[in-house]
């Protein structure tokens, strides 16, 4: 199966064998996950619970979103200015350059077109009406982050691409050229060719895998984009690691920090975030306006669709935090950070359509997530 991609080889796996992360064959993380549960006796979820458990899993209707291309069209008024796109999918316009972050417009999060978790709306635009952009950072190679059919349209354009180590090994299996593909250790940086640009990879605290044999073969990051006026921070997976303090410590402060809120579980502290966690890795990051990623796009979890930003919002109404909220495809600058309204709670206001609102067939976890190191 195509979509599986292709496992790191050659001279590519001599460099990944090369990193300080790489140990037993393949990578681990900086401080090392236990199999088990650790500051929680919350058990873990089991492959029933994903099949039958949790209410509200998927919103009764499609969310509200916009065309971004009306706001695109306008000039970025302080240089920096986002459009969530849906789950980790955001164009970063920063002093004059695009930057996509973990492009997904495919159906599911899975390597199947028929199973698997299944999207709650279109991308608000389709990805022949993107704009061009000057590069795409992937930070791992999960499927709700790496998605086959996007990264084949994408491989038709002149586009460079950054990611984590052994993950080039999928693009170019996947038609990207090896020349467009740049992949980094944590702490590499690489600046785009001709530009004040930079993007460096930085610690996360997370797994990686698309099959049942190749669990951590491949590197996940998390992503600083960096010009001359203005730092972005990108999650992409990861649980709450003290590294976030050394991260601002050698890479910050940041004008804008995404980080992931959704599709969690208080047995999965270690490998993704939540609302809560997210809160105290936006303050060990040094903060910065705060948009929230990897939600209200598929089901991945068993708690109700809206929850992490339901959670989000009453304990961000509790601190300074300043929360950016924006609507799918809405561009957004830092500076609206603060004027946070809870635009989704319309889409539940009234009775679902016939066969809507209900935790689709054979959803599952993009992985399952134990043993976890």
């Amino acid at each position: 199966m195509k979509s599986l991609g292709a496992r790191p080889a050659g001279l590519r796996l001599d460099r990944m064998q090369s990193s300080p992360l790489w140990s037993g064959n393949r990578f681990r993380n900086v401080h090392p996950i236990p199999v088990g549960l650790r500051h929680t006796d919350v058990k873990m979820p089991s492959l029933a619970d994903f099949l039958c458990g949790g209410e509200r899993r998927v919103p009764a209707r499609a969310l509200p979103s916009v065309d971004p291309r009306d706001g695109w069209s306008k000039a970025v008024e302080t240089g920096l200015r986002a459009t969530w796109l849906g789950h980790s999918t955001v164009l970063v316009e920063i002093d004059g350059y695009r930057v996509l972050t973990d492009p997904v417009w495919g159906p599911r999060a899975s390597p199947s077109t028929l199973l698997g978790p299944k999207r709650f709306q279109p991308v608000p635009i389709t990805l022949r009406e993107l704009p061009p952009v000057d590069v795409v950072i992937v930070s791992h190679d999960h499927y709700d982050h790496l998605d086959y059919p996007t990264i084949r349209e994408l491989a038709k354009r002149d586009v460079p691409f950054v990611t984590s180590l052994g993950v080039g090994a999928h693009l170019e299996a996947w038609g990207v050229p090896a020349a467009r593909v740049t992949e980094l250790d944590w702490w590499e940086t690489h600046t785009l060719p001709g530009t004040e640009l930079s993007i460096t990879a930085a610690p996360s605290q997370h797994f990686s895998g698309r099959g049942l044999k190749d669990r951590n073969t491949t590197l996940w990051s998390s992503m600083v984009i960096r010009s001359s006026r203005h730092a972005v921070f990108f999650s992409g997976d990861t649980g709450l690691t003290t590294e976030y303090a050394v991260i601002r410590d050698r890479l910050g402060p940041f004008d804008l920090v995404m980080l992931e809120v959704g599709a969690y579980h208080p047995a999965w502290g270690d490998i993704h975030l939540g609302p809560e966690n997210a809160l105290e890795a936006h303050g060990l990051l040094g903060g910065g306006a705060f948009l929230p990623v990897h939600w209200g796009t598929f089901s991945l979890a068993i708690h109700a669709w809206d929850q992490p930003v339901e959670t989000l919002l009453k304990l961000a109404a509790k601190t300074d935090v300043p929360l950016l909220m924006p609507r799918l495809g809405e561009p957004i600058e830092p500076s609206r950070a603060g004027d946070a309204r809870a635009w989704w709670r319309a889409v539940d206001a009234t009775e679902p359509e016939s066969g809507t609102g209900q935790a689709p067939a054979m959803t599952l976890p993009k992985t399952m997530p134990w043993p976890f190191d």
